[in-house]
């Protein structure tokens, strides 16, 4: 019985936990390595380039030529922008 219920806890741990937290990481890594000029998607489905990171955990976003929004970096989702530049990226070969 012991064994089995360690077995559940191991299977719950090995499909449940770690993945989330490698995607938690990830999506940590992305959103502190944004630069001026990368193209990105918020989690609100809004696109943008980045034109400017600031200190405070926030970015400077523009929407259109000559409009910019600042939002959190958390706020930028790490699919929706890969996506959005994985056909550029296919592009420029």
């Amino acid at each position: 019985m012991l064994i089995l219920l360690g077995g559940m806890i191991l299977v719950f741990w090995l499909f449940m936990i770690r993945p989330q937290a490698k995607k938690a990481k990830q999506a940590k890594e992305f959103q502190t390595n944004l630069q001026k000029g990368d193209r990105v998607v918020t989690i609100a489905g809004i696109h943008g380039k980045v034109n400017k990171v600031n200190e405070d955990g926030t970015i400077d976003m523009e929407t259109s030529p000559g409009s910019s929004m600042k939002i959190e970096k958390s706020a930028i989702s790490i699919e929706w922008s890969q996506a959005l530049n994985k056909p550029a990226a296919a592009d420029k070969k």
